[in-house]
């Protein structure tokens, strides 16, 4: 630091000097640090620590009505929170205004899980009884037939959700209490950065209709089953209600956190660019990468805290679509088309639906938050601005691409586009091979037929 501090002087006293880019980087570099140095002096009141020069500053302790007051995103999705507590999917519970705790908590044994306990194990008992009366159903049916066995596992696999909420959902519930906290803490340290809160329009409306849209369509749905399935009874249908409702709304929930961080990052993009205009940006452009790197982390957070229950999520998707098509195929080239067909194309639509709208609004959020940021940045005029704001923009690209903002499976799958691709797919190759098996299928019976045909005619022959 004393070779750098006389450097300084050796160029400041004579200002006419020519210096080379070398020169001139150390120049720059060292007057980076001074006035780092000086500004860690007035915030730590003359103490500093090498932490304070190269690592992000700790977090200060948020005060809670603070946290309350600018915490839109709570307040504009608080519904579908309320849904999911009342069908006992996610008993996580939001802590009294005032208290000093984390704003979102998860307990085993908070009134909300109590409840969770109680609706879960009346609708085991539904789900149960269905489960058993279609097992025993196919167990005493003569028909064997590899068609049937496949029919009766489409809604078998329906039912398998329920069966898996606890290890799915529950069991990840501290993660999502920190995902809606790390939401809690980022709108705060955001109004505390830029001074303007993140606004949320039209997501109120959104979110509520949603909620509606969940069970009604799911009503839907399994109405259109029990009026096309001959061998759907009416009382079937109540174990399916809450299981598609289900279904929706995680679908929902995907949908308005990808929505939000569109939102987010498009408010965080605007104060950049506002602040590209004003004289050495490069301190404000350090805390918006901080800012950056926090809705990046809570992206992450998000396929984090719902790993498991989007993961079999997918896998029921992908399982019961292919089951559905083949079922449906298989029924045409057997007896025609018919509304069996019909509600087998409504299942294998839904799912797909379901899938489509999951991989798209993560590809769309990724896109917001990453490439619209990089395109930004690149699209600066780095000649106009100071040495030290191109170094900003630089770490910032550097952070951006190390830290890239993918809705990931806590390691298992990334949710994008290319999901749906790669499963339709190996749809197309398991529907080939149980299309193979069902030719084959067909080949033999028409060789028995044909061998028992022979047999009735050789028989009229010799017995005329």
């Amino acid at each position: 630091m004393r070779i750098n501090r006389e450097v300084i002087l050796e160029f400041g006293e004579d200002n006419n000097k020519i210096l080379n880019p070398h020169q001139r980087k150390l120049l720059e570099d060292t007057r980076r640090v001074k006035e780092k140095m000086e500004q860690l002096s007035r915030e730590t009141n003359g103490f500093i620590s090498p932490s304070h020069l190269y690592m992000r500053k700790q977090e200060e302790e948020m005060d809670a009505e603070m946290q309350d007051k600018y915490d839109s995103f709570y307040r504009t999705t608080k519904s579908l929170l309320q849904l999911f507590q009342i069908m006992g999917i996610m008993p996580i519970m939001r802590s009294p205004s005032g208290t000093t705790n984390e704003r979102t908590t998860f307990s085993w044994m908070s009134r909300a899980f109590i409840w969770a306990y109680f609706i879960y194990a009346i609708e085991t008992i539904i789900v149960s009884f269905v489960a058993r009366e279609r097992v025993v159903k196919f167990m005493s049916n003569d028909d064997k037939r590899f068609d049937e066995i496949i029919y009766n596992i489409i809604f078998m696999s329906i039912l398998a959700p329920h069966f898996l909420l606890p290890f799915a959902s529950w069991r990840n519930g501290s993660e999502v209490a920190k995902f809606k906290n790390m939401w809690t803490n980022y709108q705060t340290k955001y109004f505390k950065c830029t001074g303007n809160p993140i606004a949320f329009p039209m997501l109120t409306r959104l979110t509520f209709g949603l909620c509606f849209f969940s069970w009604i369509n799911s009503i839907a749905i399994v109405m259109s089953q029990f009026y096309l399935q001959s061998d759907f009874p009416l009382y079937n249908t109540f174990a399916y209600f809450h299981i598609l409702a289900m279904l929706n709304c995680f679908c929902s929930l995907w949908f308005v956190n990808c929505t939000a961080f569109g939102v987010a990052s498009h408010s965080l993009s605007t104060e950049v660019q506002n602040t590209l205009k004003n004289y050495k940006p490069a301190q404000k452009l350090a805390e918006y990468r901080h800012l950056w790197i926090d809705l990046s982390n809570m992206m992450q957070q998000l396929g984090k805290a719902y790993s498991n229950m989007y993961g079999i999520y997918c896998l029921v998707i992908f399982f019961t679509t292919i089951v559905s098509t083949y079922g449906a195929l298989s029924e045409i080239i057997d007896h025609g088309i018919t509304l069996k067909d019909l509600g087998l194309v409504i299942i294998v639509v839904y799912c797909m639906t379901l899938l489509f709208i999951i991989c798209n609004e993560a590809h769309h959020a990724s896109r917001r938050v990453g490439l619209y940021f990089q395109e930004l940045l690149l699209d600066v005029n780095l000649t106009s601005v100071d040495i030290a704001t191109q170094k900003e923009i630089e770490m910032f690209l550097i952070a951006i691409e190390k830290n890239p903002p993918t809705m990931n499976l806590n390691g298992y799958a990334n949710i994008n586009r290319q999901l749906i691709s790669s499963n339709l797919s190996f749809m197309v190759s398991y529907l080939v091979i149980l299309m193979q098996f069902k030719l084959t299928l067909l080949r033999q019976s028409a060789k028995k037929a044909a061998i028992a045909a022979l047999q009735t005619n050789s028989e009229e022959t010799v017995y005329p």
